[in-house]
């Protein structure tokens, strides 16, 4: 750490906030939360399951084409914010939101919203591989199916494989697609699960902590295939690995105890974090 990192920890935490409207962010975070290019804009977002408030008045911009890692202690809520941005806390019966989250300038959070459409838009590929008991061709088959996005067997197969190219999976499989998914290695099950999110056309993909069950090498590979997603995708990532967030992403946030504490570039924020939560955690003090 530098030498001025306490002087720097010790100032009063700064607001940086832009406009939704003629409404300004309440939120505290130290840091720049906008984006030049935002596709998803959350402002004053909070969740509660039942009476405990997980997330606090979070605000925080997700940019085109670039990768943001939300890092923290467990339990701080970095998964349950990751989670709002496709609203799958919807399947939580606990579970209430606020705030405003917008796609594209489009309310997430409305009513008439149907979250099957927004879920193939903001696709999500979680902690565990979990690809569907059947085979690696029908686990990437499956969505295009049901969204109605090809017209022929030969649009599908296309498509099925464009998929696995894109997840780096296809030389891999392609003599072997009628074999069940869960016949794969762990490392290949996650990038299977990752082609059956882009065989529906996202515009973001959200990561849970997709390397947290895989060896080094798969996950080495995974990183590659995150920044190579990059050129077409946004991403977020929740991840506990600091090493990872800094591999991979372009913005870290850091969150701790449900409130989103500091954001900026994970330069800065690994080697001049300005709140000094960031900086005990990034420094091994806490966590």
């Amino acid at each position: 750490m530098n030498a001025s990192a306490e002087a720097i920890a010790a100032k009063p935490s700064t607001v940086t906030a832009d406009k939704l409207g003629q409404d300004q962010s309440t939120a505290t975070t130290v840091g720049e939360i906008t984006s030049a290019n935002p596709r998803m804009r959350c402002r004053e977002v909070n969740v509660w399951y039942d009476d405990n408030h997980a997330i606090k008045d979070v605000s925080l911009d997700i940019g085109q084409n670039e990768v943001i890692s939300m890092i923290g202690p467990s339990g701080c809520g970095k998964s349950t914010f990751l989670r709002c941005l496709n609203r799958m806390n919807d399947t939580i019966s606990t579970a209430r939101v606020e705030g405003s989250i917008q796609l594209d300038d489009q309310e997430i959070q409305d009513k008439s919203i149907d979250v099957v459409p927004l879920r193939a838009r903001v696709g999500m590929v979680f902690q565990k591989p979990n690809p569907f008991p059947k085979s690696i061709y029908e686990n990437i088959a499956y969505g295009p199916r049901i969204h109605g996005l090809t017209n022929s067997r030969a649009e599908l197969d296309e498509l099925v494989e464009t998929s696995l190219q894109r997840a780096g999976l296809w030389k891999e499989v392609k003599d072997r697609l009628d074999a069940s998914g869960t016949s794969l290695s762990g490392g290949q099950q996650q990038r299977l699960c990752i082609a059956r999110t882009l065989s529906v056309s996202p515009e973001v993909i959200l990561m849970d902590e997709p390397c947290s069950a895989l060896d080094p090498i798969a996950t080495a590979i995974i990183e590659e295939l995150i920044d190579e997603l990059r050129a077409q995708y946004t991403i977020a990532i929740v991840t506990h690995s600091m090493q990872q967030a800094a591999r991979v992403s372009q913005r870290t946030a850091y969150f701790h105890l449900g409130d989103l504490v500091e954001v900026g570039t994970t330069d800065d924020i690994f080697n001049q974090p300005q709140h000094k939560l960031t900086e005990d955690y990034i420094t091994g003090r806490f966590g």
